[in-house]
């Protein structure tokens, strides 16, 4: 098995087991973050979750917030090294942009209209 496979199934396992309850026991902060969103996201244009969620870019509400707004949307397109280790490439055909993911720490690091499979690496560094 390549060492890519290794890496792509270990990062996904991570993004879809990870849980933002840890964090908001640590960072109490996150609470109030959360309680700061808008109660509906449906309600939100696509370019207004993008902006909102690159507002935050490199912080941990940065991915509970692509999850929120992107429910049951999202599809890994892609790996490839950065932020702290290895990003992944998340695609919403629904709503055609890609996030990356920085795998670490759980962040969103850059996100784009369209489908990219690999971002340039000074965005995802």
């Amino acid at each position: 098995m390549k060492l890519t496979s290794i890496l792509a199934s270990a990062a996904l396992v991570s993004f879809f087991s990870f849980s933002d309850v840890p964090l908001k026991v640590i960072n109490p902060s996150l609470a109030q973050v959360s309680a700061q969103q808008p109660n509906d996201p449906a309600s939100l244009t696509v370019d207004q979750k993008i902006a909102m969620i690159l507002a935050n870019k490199g912080k941990p509400e940065s991915a509970q917030m692509m999850r929120e707004y992107f429910p049951k949307q999202l599809s890994p397109i892609g790996i490839q090294p950065g932020g702290a280790g290895m990003v992944v490439s998340l695609y919403s055909k629904t709503s055609n942009v890609t996030f990356s993911l920085c795998t670490m720490f759980d962040v969103v690091v850059a996100a784009k209209k369209g489908k990219i499979a690999k971002f340039p690496p000074a965005e995802v560094k």
